[in-house]
């Protein structure tokens, strides 16, 4: 993924070529930095949870969907969670090769988890939490708007 900058007043300058680039702009640059960590931390968080989804190593993820939900499927809670994390799975390749559009989704897909944990009792802290990652993806897509100019034939070279 390019990025640019030169300078935080100047942010479409420079390309940035290989990890070494971006970890020294990184440090240089507080937003670019807060944009990598989103970055990564919006690619890496979605596709662990979502493939726990599949083995339920860290949780029983069935146990966080809300009865009412439940009721209206017409398939098990397992397979509603085998669903949510294969939508977490693309949703964090597409933040990986779009974020400045991708991480839109993922900020509407925390909102209807939200809406969910808060039909739920029991679930307000991680509702909560939820909320405060929701504008993480907000802020995300902030800085991908600078940031992210997505593959371009030129990068190629």
């Amino acid at each position: 993924m390019a990025a640019t900058a030169a300078h935080p007043s100047t942010p479409h300058t420079t390309t940035v070529h290989g990890v070494s680039d971006a970890l020294h702009r990184a440090r240089t640059e507080p937003a670019y930095g807060a944009f990598l960590v989103l970055w990564i931390g919006f690619i890496a968080l979605p596709l662990l949870m979502g493939l726990d989804k599949y083995v339920n190593l860290m949780t029983n993820w069935e146990s966080y969907l809300a009865p009412w939900i439940v009721n209206l499927l017409p398939f098990s809670a397992h397979t509603a969670m085998v669903i949510v994390g294969s939508i977490e799975v693309v949703a964090a390749i597409l933040v990986f090769l779009r974020p400045r559009y991708a991480s839109y989704v993922v900020a509407l897909w925390l909102a209807g988890i939200i809406i969910n944990l808060l039909t739920y009792s029991g679930f307000y802290d991680v509702a909560l939490r939820d909320f405060g990652l929701l504008l993480a993806a907000v802020a995300l897509t902030r800085l991908a708007a600078v940031y992210d100019k997505g593959w371009r034939p030129e990068d190629k070279a």
